[in-house]
């Protein structure tokens, strides 16, 4: 009571605090959004010193993600417009040092050139017209501000576009090869070498008798920084909590469903008395039933064996008309299904038509005027034609036809049952081959011909019953309460060993990038991998995250930021290196003679003859070597190099004959073919060098 009696006497005092800590709670929260998101970022990158701003990045990567229609998602969206925006920034700067700028006829050109397949802007004649494009933006300008802006747009990027071109013209028209080059070329690839050699290769002494530590991999690294750089990276494990239906629920699923074939007793409230409604076994309308019972609609096909399932093509293709087979699972439904019908027919039919339209049919174009009456006059009038001379078909089919079939003579090539629109469908497998006939669709009118038709075999049109099998709360609630569990204790046990316990399997995945979307066993997965990355998740941190599927408890197991590569994974590549440098100091140690027949025989190998070795191929062997043969162009004929240190093993080399090519009057050729073949990669080239100079500020992942 002393303490109800303290509360109301402070009771506006306490309201005030509250009220206060509210407000400032939605003020903090108003400044953190009009800030731009997470720390105050109003900007996606900066590259250069240049902002892209957060707004307009996103509404690009709006307007991009509608443009790539269903199958596109904002990952795929955002790194395209990432990559447009990082070229035209780079090349921007570039562009104006240079100080280049783009003509309105050369943007009028570009414009016309993209353009040059859409009707919209073509005239009578096929042509682009500037008249037509005036009026486009006229039109869009008044009534729908969005599409303007997505017009002036698509104009700067024709702008950029042409500005780009020209300053990459400028740079391949920069890299000509010299004759002086030309001749050098020349000489790499016909100047050759005659040598005796020996080599100890690397294989005779054992990879598990030396030994690489990581301070020496770590050494190593430190010596070539520029080959081995990475992004940020990290390695996560995680187990997946699946809300799959239990074997009690799929029990449950197929006792309902078997309940389905029999009649059932339903109270009729408006006639105050009991209906039996007809079940699987007694419908008279299979295609009403399965509408109102089945998870998907009925549709009505002849099936062959090879279009029934795999796992019951066999039972089903020999059930009779009248049978019901089921119910049976298959992937997460359970099935019914009853034989309507059965007969021998052909799999598949050639035909030809030629099709008449009339106003009003289906994807009928303008040009289309024929009432139906006038098409049906003019199909029969055909139909009459080539019923006493079929020869006619192919002329009166270009003649006549209004699809594209006209101009292959009406030919429709080879269809399988199903494939065209029903009534089509029908006449083309009903009737043998040779039957001509007129078949009215939504199309129009067809005059049909079947040309051939393959042997008949066994089809069956069946009535199916598809019920998706779905978790119970039952079972949600319990795969909830697993993964709630296994979440609080791995706050303080080991992840893998209750895993372990569990029966549960850890999926590890390694080398996730801070704007990777797609993780192994979940697909889309970018708040996992935000998570990973966030400067507050340290290694051994783990969490809960919803996914399709259910429940996903991740684990951080490794997180590097960028820079030099880790000892660990720079193991691979730098201990054969490490390891092969261990073993030519071991081999040059054991070596006590200098001539090539003392090296030889001390070291258990031959002396070897390599000819018409030359600079541009330098293979020595099997092995290619291109230091070893530098060197021994390098060497007077007669004379013995050095010991060397190639990629297979430690080697020894006299030369025995230089060969040089004889003079050419001209080195034109060489020049030009060394020219055609780096002009082509300069423009990668030049922008994968100038993105790399780039100071690159990425903020993108903070907002997706």
């Amino acid at each position: 009571m002393a303490i109800l009696n303290s509360i109301r006497k402070r009771g506006i005092f306490l309201i005030l605090i509250i009220a206060l800590a509210l407000f400032a709670f939605i003020l903090s929260d108003v400044l953190t959004k009009s800030s731009g998101g997470p720390k105050g970022q109003t900007n996606i990158a900066t590259i250069n010193g240049t902002d892209i701003s957060r707004q307009s990045f996103m509404e690009e990567v709006e307007v991009t993600q509608r443009n790539m229609g269903p199958n596109g998602n904002a990952s795929q969206a955002m790194n395209s417009v990432w990559d447009r925006e990082l070229r035209r920034v780079i090349m921007e700067e570039q562009i104006e040092k240079a100080g280049l700028t783009v003509e309105k006829a050369q943007i009028d050109n570009a414009l016309k050139s993209a353009l040059a397949n859409n009707p919209t802007f073509l005239n009578e004649a096929g042509q682009v017209d500037d008249g037509k494009i005036q009026e486009y933006i006229a039109s869009i300008q008044a009534s729908s501000p969005e599409m303007y802006r997505q017009w002036l747009t698509f104009e700067e990027n024709i702008s950029d576009n042409v500005l780009q071109s020209t300053y990459n013209n400028m740079i391949k028209g920069g890299l000509r090869t010299t004759i002086a080059e030309g001749e050098q070329e020349y000489h790499f690839q016909n100047d050759n070498l005659n040598f005796q050699y020996v080599v100890m290769p690397y294989s005779k002494i054992a990879d598990e008798d030396i030994k690489v530590s990581d301070d020496e991999i770590k050494k190593y690294v430190s010596a070539h920084p520029n080959d081995y750089q990475v992004d940020a990276q990290a390695d996560i494990q995680y187990v997946l909590f699946s809300e799959k239906p239990s074997e009690e629920d799929i029990e449950a699923a197929r006792t309902e469903t078997t309940a389905m074939l029999n009649d059932k007793i339903e109270f009729n409230k408006d006639t105050k008395a009991n209906d039996t409604i007809a079940g699987f076994r007694n419908t008279k309308n299979y295609e009403e039933y399965v509408n109102a019972n089945s998870d998907v609609p009925y549709f009505e096909q002849w099936l062959f064996k090879e279009n029934l399932p795999p796992r019951v093509a066999d039972t089903l293709i020999k059930l009779n008309k009248g049978d019901i087979y089921g119910p049976f699972s298959m992937d997460n439904t359970v099935n019914l299904v009853k034989v309507l019908d059965t007969k021998k027919m052909p799999d598949s039919a050639e035909s030809r038509h030629i099709l008449i339209r009339y106003v009003g049919t289906m994807r009928a174009p303008e040009t289309v005027t024929k009432t139906k009456e006038e098409a049906e006059k003019l199909a029969d009038s055909i139909l009459n034609v080539v019923k006493k001379d079929r020869s006619k078909f192919v002329e009166l089919a270009k003649e006549f036809s209004d699809d594209g079939s006209a101009q292959n003579g009406g030919d429709l090539g080879n269809s399988s049952p199903g494939r065209m629109v029903p009534p089509f469908d029908e006449f083309i497998f009903s009737n043998p081959a040779g039957t001509i006939g007129l078949v009215e669709t939504d199309f129009g009118y067809h005059v049909v011909e079947i040309e051939k038709q393959s042997s008949p075999k066994k089809a069956i049109k069946l009535a199916t019953v598809i019920k998706n099998i779905e978790s119970s709360d039952k079972t949600i609630n319990e795969v909830f309460a697993d993964a709630t569990r296994f979440e609080v204790a791995v706050k303080k046990g080991d992840f893998t060993e209750l895993a372990k316990n569990q029966s549960l399997e850890v999926k590890p995945v390694n080398k996730l990038g801070n704007m990777d979307d797609n993780i192994p066993g979940l697909g889309s997965s970018r708040p996992i991998v935000n998570w990973a990355f966030n400067e507050d998740t340290n290694v051994g941190d783990s969490k809960r995250f919803n996914v399709t599927d259910g429940y996903v408890i991740a684990q951080l197991t490794r997180k590097n930021p960028k820079g030099l590569m880790q000892a660990a994974d720079a193991s691979a590549k730098v201990t054969p290196i490490l390891r092969n440098e261990k073993k030519a100091q071991k081999i040059r140690e054991s070596i006590k003679g200098s001539t090539l027949q003392e090296i030889a025989k001390e070291q258990g190998v031959s002396v070897q003859n390599a000819t018409g070795v030359t600079m541009a191929n330098p293979m020595i062997g099997s092995n290619r070597e291109p230091k070893v043969v530098g060197i021994a162009f390098g060497t007077k004929p007669a004379e013995t190099t050095q010991l060397i240190d190639g990629k297979a093993g430690v080697y020894k080399i006299k030369v025995t004959a230089f060969n040089p090519s004889p003079k050419m009057e001209s080195y034109v050729n060489y020049a030009n073919q060394m020219t055609s073949k780096t002009a082509p990669a300069a423009q990668n080239a030049v922008f994968n060098a100038l993105k790399e100079k780039a100071e690159i500020e990425d903020n993108r992942a903070n907002f997706y």
